[in-house]
């Protein structure tokens, strides 16, 4: 007698994604690949199912899963080669600046390790543009910064609008620094960082009066055209705020 034919149903389990509906778009394809692949359920070097197996799993058109393979590729985290199919690229080929890649990582990132590493990045992106908005801001600017100090300071009771005008104070600054490569790069991680309530954490009930310190560090350092102290003071700002808010690590 025959034995019944497993191959397919083994092939496609390390990727631990349920049978989809047939409305299913390509782009919840694209993002359930991406976790897929993002939280190891296809390891790096692990080839994909082919396209015929994978379009029956999702409950789309093969040509779906052909447009959804290329976004992937795009993305950096596969390498598609004639002979071999569907290969999981190394971790250090991804684009983790993709809004969908970084917001997965950090969305199954229990241990917070990947807003850890945002952390360091941005609080060095940002200090060095303080440092440079410290020794560029004309007069003009430096009275729009404190401006924007002020701002911070009167809602300091408000959340929600302490948070608007904080931004506001940040994407002032780097716009000042001229530099628009680290600029974009910053706000693109703050965006999607911005999205996952683990970024958010649980500040204290002191958070935002130590902000608003931190804050005035900044200002005083690039009022007194002082690139070293402008630059210590946004490094020293982005560490602590994200120490404050960090939810306790995992036992």
């Amino acid at each position: 007698m025959s034995q019944p034919d497993t191959s397919r149903t083994d092939t496609l389990r390390p990727l631990g994604i349920r049978q989809a509906p047939a409305a299913r778009f390509g782009v919840q394809v694209v993002h359930d690949l991406v976790a897929a692949i993002v939280t190891g359920s296809v390891a790096e070097g692990q080839v994909l199912p082919p396209e015929a197996d994978l379009a029956a799993q999702f409950g789309v058109s093969r040509t779906v899963i052909r447009e959804s393979v290329k976004r992937l590729e795009e993305k950096g985290l596969v390498i598609v080669s004639q002979g071999r199919g569907t290969e999981v690229a190394a971790r250090e080929q991804w684009n983790v600046l993709d809004r969908v890649v970084i917001s997965t990582m950090i969305e199954n990132d229990s241990t917070l390790g990947i807003l850890d590493e945002l952390a360091v990045v941005r609080s060095e992106l940002e200090s060095s543009m303080a440092g440079r908005a410290a020794l560029r801001r004309t007069r003009a600017q430096l009275e729009e910064l404190r401006a924007a100090f002020d701002a911070m300071s009167a809602a300091v009771d408000d959340p929600d609008l302490f948070s608007q005008t904080d931004q506001a104070f940040h994407a002032l600054l780097m716009e000042i620094s001229g530099n628009d490569l680290a600029r974009s790069i910053a706000r693109t991680l703050l965006r999607r960082a911005s999205e996952n309530f683990r970024f958010h954490g649980a500040p204290g009930a002191d958070a935002f009066a130590l902000t608003l310190d931190e804050h005035r560090a900044v200002l005083d350092g690039v009022e007194d055209g002082d690139p070293g102290a402008s630059s210590e003071a946004m490094r020293s700002h982005i560490t602590r705020s994200w120490e404050r808010r960090r939810l306790p690590r995992p036992e």
